[in-house]
């Protein structure tokens, strides 16, 4: 029975075959070039003379394969023995080749075709053989199948207040759609407005749409990266339909959607849409290769943090193309007055417990400044940990850092705050966002509040911390409220 069957016998196809013919499985070539199956039968792999571009020659030969490589030298071919495969055997995964002088309407119609196309190099016999194992392109066909589906515009939004890791995803998401021929736009709720992320997004001249959360919108179909439920992290209606969820951090609850890819082993969303770019073909141009790169940079935290083979790979693949000066360049971006303000306030309202720091910075303008000063709060001398807190538009924003591996903070956290507001996050790098509730009524009084909330905020963080320490419960858990 024919596992393996090869349509077209080019130049990488005999590269293909060199690698594959003693590997277990039956192996077909088919093609018309009679001289060209002569000489594979004199090396002993199995062909057959057919019209590669018939799907009832292809039927009547082929068998039922598992993997199908389309692997002529001739883009036009490809594409006609692709969509002849598609045909003929719909069950079998079809790994497609895009052959010399392939242009954007042969690119269009492999993406129809097959599962994954690929360009030469090295990487093919990769693509034709450990790419089912993996998993990953299993997944492709049913993302594809999810977005072919799309009747109208697809709406990609990362979480409110994006970090690096959700904008590139939710680009990178839309480049695939647009590939696949549906139309897709990036958006979000909240502001970029951490110093880093604003640079990241303007030297990357990367498009995003900003929605309003007073206004009403009628979704063609809703995607969402870095985080995986409506109206948890975003300001979307918890019961809006969701089409597609893609992320790397544990989802609260039960997802039910047409097309989920939740994957905690990995370090960063960004991770899961390269390897999705590799497997649909689309091009990873120096943009985005410089974006997906950054973020899976600034949540592995410079490959310091759950950081796996997959991070590391996705990288590698990345590196080639990005913009290693525009990287710098984000990384040494102005600090607005506002911010510095912030970590002042920090400074000057902290309570110290052993190594652990809160405090409290009373009224903000930019909920970023919150986990910019929990970052700085951790370089005073004697502080492993720090929680820092403000309120704005109704709602108390928390940040928590740590170094070394002592306390949880996703899990300090989620117990401290979780029956009153969200919260979360990685070991070493946690947030919440807490209503105001009862509070509301003397939130003219910034001074009035923020003593309020010193009383009942910073005593629950330091006994969920003392809690931690005590039990010994090291088990480390990311969410996507992780701020």
């Amino acid at each position: 029975m024919v596992s393996r069957l090869v349509l077209g016998s080019g130049t990488v196809a005999h590269t293909v075959l060199e690698a594959i013919h003693e590997r277990s499985g039956e192996l077909l070539v088919l093609d018309p070039d009679e001289s060209r199956i002569e000489s594979l039968r004199n090396e002993t792999v199995a062909a057959e003379t057919a019209d590669v571009t018939d799907p009832a020659a292809i039927l009547a030969l082929g068998g039922d394969p598992d993997v199908v490589f389309v692997a002529s030298d001739d883009a036009t071919r490809n594409a006609l023995a692709a969509e002849a495969a598609s045909t003929a055997l719909p069950d079998a995964y079809i790994v497609a080749y895009t052959g010399t002088g392939a242009t954007a309407d042969h690119r269009r119609r492999l993406h129809a075709a097959a599962d994954r196309i690929c360009s030469a190099g090295a990487a093919v016999v990769d693509h034709v053989e450990a790419g089912v194992e993996r998993g990953t392109d299993t997944r492709a066909r049913r993302l594809r199948e999810t977005l072919e589906a799309v009747d109208g515009t697809l709406t990609v939004l990362a979480h409110d207040n994006p970090d690096p890791d959700a904008i590139a995803s939710a680009i990178a998401l839309c480049r695939i759609a647009e590939a696949l021929g549906i139309e897709a736009e990036p958006c979000y709720f909240g502001d970029i407005s951490h110093q880093e992320n604003r640079a990241f997004v303007n030297l990357l001249e990367l498009e995003l749409t900003r929605l309003d959360p007073e206004e009403e919108y009628a979704f063609d179909a809703v995607a969402l990266v870095d985080h995986s439920a409506p109206g948890v992290n975003d300001q979307l209606a918890s019961d809006v339909d969701v089409d597609v969820v893609i992320d790397h951090h544990p989802a609260k609850g039960e997802v039910s959607v047409p097309f989920a890819d939740i994957r905690e082993d990995v370090g960063a969303t960004s991770t899961i849409m390269t390897q999705y770019l590799d497997c649909f073909g689309v091009e990873r141009t120096e943009m985005l290769s410089t974006a997906l790169l950054y973020g899976i940079r600034i949540d592995t935290k410079d490959f310091k943090r759950e950081i796996t083979q997959q991070d590391f790979t996705a990288a590698a693949d990345l590196l080639p193309n990005a913009d290693i000066d525009i990287l710098e360049r984000i990384e040494s971006p102005s600090i607005s007055a506002d911010t510095l303000e912030v970590v002042a306030r920090g400074i000057r309202n902290r309570e110290v417990e052993g190594d652990v720091l809160a405090s409290c910075v009373g009224a903000i303008t930019d909920r970023d400044a919150i986990a910019q000063a929990a970052d700085q709060l951790l370089a005073i001398q004697g502080v492993t940990v720090t929680f820092v807190y403000g309120f704005m538009d109704g709602t108390i924003y928390a940040s928590a850092r740590g170094r070394g591996n002592d306390v949880d903070l996703g899990e300090v956290l989620r117990v401290a705050f979780d029956d009153i507001g969200s919260a979360g996050g990685h070991t070493d790098m946690a947030g919440a966002q807490l209503p105001l509730g009862v509070f509301d009524a003397v939130q003219d009084e910034d001074d009035t509040l923020a003593a309020v909330l010193e009383g009942a905020i910073t005593p629950r963080f330091f006994a969920a911390v003392r809690d931690e320490v005590d039990s010994g419960a090291l088990t480390p858990v990311g969410d996507a409220t992780a701020e």
